[in-house]
């Protein structure tokens, strides 16, 4: 569908596509699967963060009130948290592109 898709446009829409196959007939994922596909799909980002006390909360936060559920805007909410806070875009930062 996003063929001709800028590249923010086309990043955007595999989040959404791997949320949505992991996520239930309502369009939620449960606390500990929100986890666990952040720690499958995302672990580069989240690599080496384990000791920083916003991580923590974050993790933390998803172990907590397991049968309380998330949708996507908090998956997406959560996801960038762990970008801004992640090493790894301290690294892309400083990756320069021609075009």
């Amino acid at each position: 569908a996003l063929g001709q898709g800028s590249d923010l446009e086309k990043a955007f829409a595999t989040v959404a596509l791997v949320y949505n196959n992991c996520a239930d007939p309502e369009g939620k994922l449960s606390r500990a699967e929100t986890k666990s596909l952040l720690q499958t799909q995302f672990w580069h980002f989240i690599q080496g963060q384990e000791n920083k006390p916003k991580y923590q909360e974050i993790i933390s936060d998803l172990d907590e009130e397991p049968e309380n559920k998330i949708d996507f805007e908090d998956f997406m909410m959560t996801l960038v948290m762990l970008t801004l806070m992640s090493d790894l875009l301290q690294e892309i930062k400083n990756v320069k592109t021609t075009k």
